[in-house]
């Protein structure tokens, strides 16, 4: 019988053996990846004695057509009410208004983790020599940094009283044709997201959480940032884990918690990208290094990720890429990146025998070099296969 997901007193998921979950197919491609990653979570779930009843709601321009409205409430209450969802790929609308459904969702269930794990799938088409060494696991800040939205626009009444504020009291002198955004990097974003990926590190028997920043450059911020991450370790964390500091790099058995700049981080996740294991960082860093990791192992279109809050039990789960409306209705693309999603989501709710088995398929099926489109195109003697076929091509592998 179909039941909600449910948090117990201890901060634990309760599970019932058919959860209720609610999904957003999706715009664009949604139509295609969507029906395809539901019949591989499905199937997994059946050899393992579950079953979901999937409750779809309505975002992005389905929702706009039915309702008038790009995200309706009615979807976030359902997110809210049933605590675990997943979503495929949303239009941004254009112009005034919801500046990204995506960053409007996480933002009012203050989803403050965007979990992207990332590692390589053999046979997966590469650029790098060595994609295997990639098993990195981001969790990127999900609510603060530039994305809080905070911006008034040039040529404004409001960004010139701003500007003028801001000359007054701190002598700062702005182009007085300037755009200007705000930044903010609190105390309780920067912990708590530390936090969540410490206790991650801890729970999968990670080697290492590096907090990635630019506090060379933007010390009250970024630099910030990495302060209140090694507080949370000496504070929260010491029998447990040890920042790089008060060990000289030599944790002994516990966790090892260290930082890097960003931008050298981007060079060394290229060149040295097995000495990164979790990574801990601030909104922006998170989002273009969760993309460049990804495209060295194949690609957003099987780059899983997670939006979640540990402590309410919120999570919702999604494509990372956007909706290629230009391939709609084509059957044709890759449905790895909502269907991992799908794997994260089962594992985050306790379905690791699910999850690993559509894991193991899916790579299965890679080495059998049965794959759509995009990887067709850059192996050597493929079998191109339409969205719907590649995930028969998973089921029946499982």
């Amino acid at each position: 019988m179909p039941e909600k997901i449910t948090l117990a007193e201890d901060g634990a998921l309760r599970v019932p053996d058919e959860p209720i979950i609610p999904f957003i197919e999706g715009d664009g491609t949604g139509v295609d990846i969507w029906p395809a990653a539901k019949a591989v979570l499905d199937a997994a779930a059946a050899k393992h004695g579950k079953r979901v009843a999937w409750k779809e709601v309505l975002a992005g321009e389905k929702a706009f057509r039915e309702t008038g409205e790009w995200l309706p409430q009615s979807t976030v209450e359902a997110f809210r009410e049933h605590l675990i969802g997943i979503k495929g790929p949303l239009t941004t609308p254009v112009g005034g208004g919801i500046r990204s459904l995506n960053v409007a969702l996480r933002q009012i269930l203050d989803l403050y983790v965007c979990l992207r794990p990332v590692r390589y799938f053999s046979g997966v088409p590469s650029p790098v020599r060595q994609p295997e060494l990639v098993d990195m696991v981001i969790f990127r800040e999900n609510t603060e940094d530039v994305y809080a939205g905070l911006e008034l626009a040039e040529g404004t009444p409001e960004v010139a009283r701003l500007l003028a504020f801001l000359h007054d009291s701190f002598g700062w002198d702005l182009r007085a044709d300037s755009g200007v955004g705000i930044k903010p990097i609190s105390v309780t974003g920067s912990k708590r997201l530390v936090r969540a990926a410490i206790n991650y590190a801890l729970a999968h028997h990670r080697k290492s959480v590096t907090l990635v920043h630019k506090g060379n450059i933007q010390k009250f911020t970024e630099g910030a940032f990495r302060e209140w991450g090694y507080e949370v370790v000496r504070e929260e964390f010491a029998d447990a884990a040890v920042a790089w500091d008060d060990c000289g790099g030599d944790p002994g058995d516990r966790l090892l918690v260290k930082d890097a700049i960003a931008d050298i981080t981007f060079q060394q996740v290229l060149t040295r990208p097995s000495e990164f294991d979790v990574i801990a960082t601030t909104n922006l860093n998170g989002d273009y290094l969760s993309d460049a990791l990804a495209a060295q192992v194949g690609g957003i279109g099987i780059a899983p990720g997670g939006n979640i809050n540990y402590v309410t039990g919120h999570g919702v789960f999604e494509a990372t890429h956007g909706t290629a409306p230009k391939y709609a209705g084509q059957d044709k693309v890759n449905p790895g990146s909502v269907l991992l999603s799908g794997v994260l989501m089962f594992e985050h709710i306790g379905w690791q025998g699910a999850a690993d088995d559509i894991v193991a398929a899916l790579e299965e099926t890679i080495a059998a070099k049965i794959v759509t489109y995009d990887f067709a195109r850059l192996m050597e003697g493929a079998r191109e296969v339409r969205t719907s076929q590649f995930a028969d091509a998973i089921i029946e592998r499982l």
